[in-house]
């Protein structure tokens, strides 16, 4: 169960993000961004080690806002391979220093994705400790993923970010797609087979804002 610690993070995560959503190929913005938080949820790394926050950000800096799904993990020491996933260091007032990662590039994010995508695991509320956030929810059709991860790789596009995910079973593949800007999408149902997870955010000035597919699977080999 991850613990929510209410103190200071140097620099904030919205800083941090400022700095780094301009280098992303999904960012529609065209300058500095002026950030504000939108929403989001959390999963519960079963070790206790990694923190996991799906976070959504709105920027205000261009004629209209905009909303950025960001999934961000926690690391209290550097993730190795996943140099090209670092968003930034922080200090946080009780853990000290903390690296923060693209979860896209991070395998225990991944892995409890998945375990959320197939019900074994639960979203947990972005602010509190040991709260259920049973908003998000997720369907899966088709057979059981494993649950080990042999290896991932993630890449963005204009259109957000596309993580391969091989399994720990040699005949399954998994391909995540992560929806990264929020409110492009007309409809989160109708479509076959079933295989997403969808969450609430904020409505920002202008109307935007509800419930969205946050991520969608597709399995090969099963």
């Amino acid at each position: 169960m991850a613990v929510i610690h209410h103190t200071t993070v140097k620099p904030t995560k919205l800083e941090l993000l400022t700095n780094w959503l301009p280098t992303r190929a999904w960012y529609a913005g065209t300058g500095a961004p002026a950030l504000g938080k939108a929403g989001g949820f959390r999963l519960d790394d079963p070790a206790g080690e990694v923190g996991i926050e799906f976070m959504v950000v709105a920027d205000t800096s261009g004629s209209a806002p905009v909303a950025y799904h960001v999934p961000l993990t926690y690391r209290g020491a550097p993730l190795d391979g996943a140099e090209d996933g670092l968003v930034g260091t922080v200090e946080h007032g009780v853990l000290g220093k903390r690296w923060v990662y693209d979860a896209a590039h991070d395998p225990v994010a991944v892995a409890e994705l998945l375990a959320l995508l197939q019900g074994r695991a639960q979203a947990q509320a972005q602010n509190e400790t040991d709260v259920p956030d049973r908003s998000v929810v997720a369907r899966y059709e088709g057979a059981a993923i494993g649950a080990g991860i042999g290896s991932l790789s993630a890449a963005d596009d204009a259109e957000g970010t596309r993580v391969v995910v091989e399994t720990a079973d040699p005949a399954a593949r998994v391909e995540l797609r992560i929806h990264r800007v929020l409110g492009q999408r007309e409809s989160v149902e109708g479509e076959a087979p079933q295989r997403h997870v969808t969450a609430d955010w904020k409505p920002l000035e202008g109307g935007a804002g509800g419930r969205e597919r946050f991520v969608e699977a597709s399995v090969q080999g099963l």
